[in-house]
């Protein structure tokens, strides 16, 4: 476990090595699941800003489905997420020619329509933050659509939080992200300090 200011950090973010690879999943993460992604209250906002500017960009289908059930719905315990389709693909994500889903919001974004590029959930994937009063927990969310994923980061030697690194500083600020750096550093020195113990 780390600590960086007010955030406690799983070590399997150090750790686990991660590349997303959209050739074998095929944009699953937009698909898989319960829910939407998760939304934070200011999002909530800005999804109601740039709706007319990402409009273009997503599905019949999707548009269908924000107009009858909203830009985002709210659960059972008070929290949001994007609306979905038939309780499976996410309403703002479109299917790209290869059959890969991708984000109506990030494709705007691409093409200078908006400032938004996708809600800060879907950015940071797989890392998910649970929020408390006074600090938040980060933990890898493991599961089989990112296997390829975990293998291909395996291959090029990218731990995930160097493949998170711009939504990490998106979300923190870069002076967090050195300091999650140097908190890793030291963890590895600590950890090998530990096996020259043992041996």
């Amino acid at each position: 476990m780390l600590i960086v200011q007010n955030a406690v950090i799983s070590d399997d973010i150090a750790e686990n090595m991660f590349v997303c690879h959209l050739e074998k999943c095929k944009g699953a993460c937009c698909s898989a699941g319960d829910l939407g992604a998760p939304l934070e209250i200011s999002e909530l906002q800005i999804l109601d800003q740039i709706f007319e500017q990402i409009k273009p960009y997503l599905s019949e289908r999707g548009i269908r489905e924000i107009q009858e059930q909203g830009k985002y719905v709210k659960d059972s315990e008070g929290d949001f997420s994007t609306t979905l389709i038939n309780g499976k693909d996410c309403a703002y994500s479109v299917y790209d020619s290869k059959g890969f889903l991708k984000c109506g919001i990030e494709n705007a974004y691409k093409d200078g329509k908006t400032s938004f590029k996708k809600p800060i959930s879907c950015h940071l994937y797989p890392i998910r933050i649970e929020k408390y009063d006074e600090y938040e927990t980060m933990n890898y969310h493991q599961w089989d659509i990112c296997a390829p994923a975990c293998s291909l980061g395996s291959a090029l030697a990218v731990p995930l939080y160097q493949f998170l690194k711009e939504p990490l500083i998106r979300k923190y600020g870069q002076i967090w992200y050195e300091e999650l750096e140097q908190a890793i550093a030291q963890m590895k020195i600590d950890k090998t300090e530990q096996m020259k113990k043992i041996f």
